[in-house]
């Protein structure tokens, strides 16, 4: 597996999962310059009886965006950013509609075991995506018992539990099989991990 992309293959890989497609291109990069726009919202239902008191700054959404993108595949600048701030070791962005991502959320689709294992030494809360693509065969299969729908969850831009174990590489190779036992499905080759000469074809 590649230890590291270059930002032009990343912004490519990712820009799909992140930004909507426009029919214009033109129309689509100034959607992209004028950043995060929040949706309009009114509750059409009673407001909650409780009252956050809001005693603490949030952080920058700025910033948390940041070292989310970070997270995917630069260890030295995730290093950087949550000494500089350590809250950042939860955060989560929202891509829009909803397409939240965190830190541990990134590097488990990129495959990225290193930035996975700092961030879980410092604290990071493990989820099952995280699990299947460090090759956690038993945690993933604790999580299927608990709830066997889990087998069809969705983690950040939508990509599939089956696709997180495809990305760990031969370490989650076990964990694939399982996965495929559970649920057969088609997976397609992924840009940036390296072929395995070795390893047996699935699906």
């Amino acid at each position: 597996m590649s230890d590291s992309i270059s930002r032009r293959t990343f912004t490519t890989l990712t820009a799909g999962f992140v930004l909507a497609s426009a029919a214009d291109p033109a129309e689509a990069e100034d959607k992209a310059k004028s950043g995060p726009v929040e949706a309009s919202f009114e509750r059409n239902y009673p407001a909650p009886s409780f009252k956050p008191s809001w005693k603490k700054a949030q952080l920058s959404r700025l910033m948390v965006q940041d070292f989310v993108i970070y997270a995917h595949s630069d260890l030295p600048m995730v290093k950087k950013l949550l000494a500089q701030e350590p809250a950042l070791l939860n955060g989560t962005m929202d891509w829009g509609a909803g397409d939240w991502e965190s830190g541990l959320g990134g590097a488990s689709h990129m495959g990225r075991r290193d930035i996975v294992e700092y961030l879980l030494d410092h604290g990071a809360r493990i989820d099952i995506f995280c699990a299947a693509m460090m090759g956690q065969l038993a945690a993933v299969q604790s999580f299927l018992a608990l709830q066997p729908k889990l087998v069809d969850a969705k983690g950040p831009h939508g990509l599939t539990l089956h696709f997180h174990a495809q990305v760990g590489g031969r370490e989650s190779e076990h964990v694939l099989d399982y996965l495929q036992s559970v649920k057969k499905i088609e997976l397609k080759p992924v840009p940036w991990l390296k072929p395995n000469p070795s390893a047996k074809k699935i699906g």
